[in-house]
């Protein structure tokens, strides 16, 4: 239906830039945040690095000397609401509050369901799912007050689609996010503020290249269709699309990147 309130396609920018834009990365110090906060800076946003280590924070910052003017350091524990509403009135005071938020923090443990304790539920769920809903929903409150519109991105799993052994909290927490998404998604569209997810498959990193060297992790990667394993800058693309403006009609969507894992037979 033509509607004259509608964004007029000759004024968007068809590229996958972010010039201007002011992006927040939770759990950037290492993995897929770091990966996340350099495609951000090379593709022109402002950058807010942010977790619990400043030390490591610092680290990630003096990596990227080219992008010392557009790289901020901003403490926060997602699991924290105090945490979190300090450090978004510290954005605000001294930086700006992003219009883009990628929703990175998470942590995972590998036990039996039956030989999990209370407390390692809670610190997976808290992480992966809570910290979500308060970074969302702080960042969502403060934009929505100053009429300004912006992107929230979610990082999930394919791991919230299908299960594996050992990981029940995780596998919870990432369902637990694709369903928060298209909820905040449906109360905030009113505002201009978009609410999708990216949802990785294996991606290779510092962590698990072991693991996948081995010949477990080979009969695990021979299950996915390209037969490889994903490296972090397949994310790339997928995660500017939905920071970029390219995106505008998106809200409450799932952009599955896994090499074709999730179709694989069972």
């Amino acid at each position: 239906m033509n509607n004259s309130n509608n964004t007029n396609p000759k004024n968007t920018d068809w590229s996958l830039r972010v010039d201007g834009k002011v992006a927040l990365v939770t759990g950037a110090a290492g993995g897929l945040g770091y990966s996340f906060s350099r495609c951000l800076l090379e593709a022109g946003a402002t950058v807010i690095v942010s977790g619990r280590r400043r030390e490591a924070l610092e680290s990630l910052k003096g990596e990227f000397p080219e992008y010392a003017d557009r790289i901020h350091v901003v403490t926060m524990d997602v699991t924290d609401e105090g945490s979190v509403a300090d450090a978004f009135e510290t954005m605000a005071d001294d930086i700006a509050t992003p219009d883009v938020v990628v929703s990175n923090a998470g942590v995972a443990t590998s036990k039996k369901a039956l030989d999990l304790t209370g407390s390692d539920w809670d610190r997976v769920i808290d992480t992966n799912l809570k910290g979500c809903w308060l970074v969302g929903t702080e960042a969502a409150r403060r934009l929505s007050a100053a009429s300004r519109g912006g992107t929230i991105i979610m990082i999930s799993s394919i791991l919230g689609h299908r299960v594996a052994g050992n990981v029940a909290p995780y596998a919870a927490a990432k369902a637990g996010v694709e369903q928060l998404t298209r909820a905040l998604a449906l109360e905030w569209a009113r505002y201009g503020i978009r609410v999708n997810t990216l949802a990785p498959g294996y991606i290779e990193t510092d962590l698990n290249r072991e693991f996948f060297a081995s010949e477990p992790g080979q009969k695990m990667i021979r299950r996915i269709p390209q037969r490889r394993l994903g490296q972090a800058d397949d994310l790339s693309g997928p995660l500017l699309l939905l920071a970029s403006g390219l995106s505008q009609y998106m809200t409450g969507s799932t952009l599955v990147v896994d090499g074709g894992h999730l179709q694989s037979s069972l």
